[in-house]
């Protein structure tokens, strides 16, 4: 049969490690079969990230904007271990931050739910998404070390010139500093993106902050989701039998933990990525989470929400075999194909998305599936088999 096409390309955006390599076993195994792939391609893998002074990172971004439509395998973050390891430059941001500033918006975050992996807490039935704020705080924040006997101050200058300063410590010894920004438009965008999505899936809205102790920078994202939500969609969510709620974190937690799930849980930007990994290892795996960036003006990041699985990778590059769980790259793979597919009227592109997640999923659900699921999965008269990746890949595409 001739292959899938499509016309506008698909941002790839390849990484590091051992998700690196899964990305092209991916491809070489489940799409290119299938589908004519059409994409403009970027390498975020570390080595190129500091070949080109990390520019490429900012092309992809801005790519993404062009396009409509981006997929990203995970990346490298360095720290000091890294930058001797890669022989680096300097520290480069988060790959993630970068892009996520460029295109503005919410990461939403999805556990992927198979029969036959009960989540740790038993009571979570129905899926719980995460609104992770993809702008600012400790992503954008400036670090600095301080020594002893250093005054810390937090200057603004206005824009007729005049400043204000604002006391911050005084260090009678060593210490760390940090900085950190969020603006209106950016807190406004979220707001507005998790209202919408929250409608559009027809799930209750939870939003919590600490607004107890950060004031006025907490405090500004709690007024500005209220006013939003009463002057823009309060109507909207009478109507349509949701509800709207602010907590602070900590008690949002806790709801969350006694909860059956089945709403939509928006967080700013730190507490999403600590939250949705949380979230995705009580289902089941870090590996089984979809994971998309919406922008305001409707552009679409889909990736995996975890890391590069570093640890696989150097057994894989020592020649021995491993088994590392590639399904959130997958349906990163497959939200990416299904967005341009229905941005094109394509109905043979999103039909191939749908069934590409439906053989993912009905694969581990008849007991074939990588190590980490296999010590959790449970059905009766099944016995899990654990496969190494190419093997379950293959697996999957059997089934395809």
């Amino acid at each position: 049969m001739p292959k899938i096409t499509y016309e506008k390309p698909i941002v790839e955006l390849q990484g590091d490690e051992m998700t690196r390599i899964l990305w092209d076993w991916i491809k070489e195994i489940l799409l290119e079969p299938k589908v004519e792939l059409n994409t403009e391609y970027y390498d975020l893998g570390l080595v190129h990230r500091d070949e080109t002074d990390d520019r490429v990172t900012f092309e992809a971004g801005e790519a993404i904007k062009k396009w409509g439509v981006g997929v990203k395998c995970a990346t490298i973050t360095p720290n000091a271990q890294r930058m001797e390891e890669y022989k680096l430059k300097r520290l480069y941001p988060s790959p993630n931050g970068t892009i996520r500033a460029v295109l503005d918006g919410t990461v939403f975050r999805t556990p992927i739910l198979v029969k036959g992996i009960t989540p740790y807490i038993p009571t979570w039935t129905k899926p719980i998404t995460i609104a992770r704020h993809a702008y600012g705080d400790v992503y954008k924040a400036t670090d600095v070390r301080v020594e002893a006997g250093s005054r810390a101050e937090l200057l603004v200058t206005k824009a007729d010139g005049s400043t204000e300063k604002y006391p911050v410590h005084d260090f009678t010894g060593a210490g760390v500093l940090q900085g950190m920004h969020n603006t209106d438009k950016s807190i406004t965008a979220f707001a507005r993106s998790c209202f919408n999505f929250a409608l559009s899936s027809g799930r209750d809205l939870w939003f919590g902050t600490k607004d107890t102790i950060s004031k006025t920078y907490d405090g500004r994202f709690k007024a500005i989701f209220a006013d939003i939500y009463e002057k823009e969609f309060k109507a909207a969510f009478e109507k349509a039998g949701l509800n709207y709620e602010y907590t602070l974190i900590d008690d949002c937690v806790a709801r969350v933990v006694r909860s059956s799930g089945g709403y939509i849980w928006a967080c700013k930007n730190y507490d999403g990525d600590v939250m949705s990994d949380m979230l995705a290892t009580a289902f089941g795996s870090l590996a089984m989470m979809s994971s998309v960036l919406v922008s305001p003006d409707g552009n679409y990041e889909y990736e995996a929400a975890h890391g590069t699985v570093t640890r696989h990778y150097y057994k894989y590059r020592a020649g021995e075999e491993t088994s590392t769980n590639p399904v959130a790259t997958i349906f990163a793979w497959s939200g990416a194909l299904r967005k341009r597919g229905e941005s094109e009227n394509n109905a043979a592109l999103t039909s191939f998305a749908d069934d590409l997640e439906r053989a993912t999923i009905s694969t581990i659900e008849s007991g074939y599936m990588t190590g980490d699921l296999a010590g959790i999965f449970k059905a009766d008269g099944i016995t899990p088999k654990k496969l190494n990746s190419r093997d379950f890949l293959k697996a999957i595409a059997s089934n395809l």
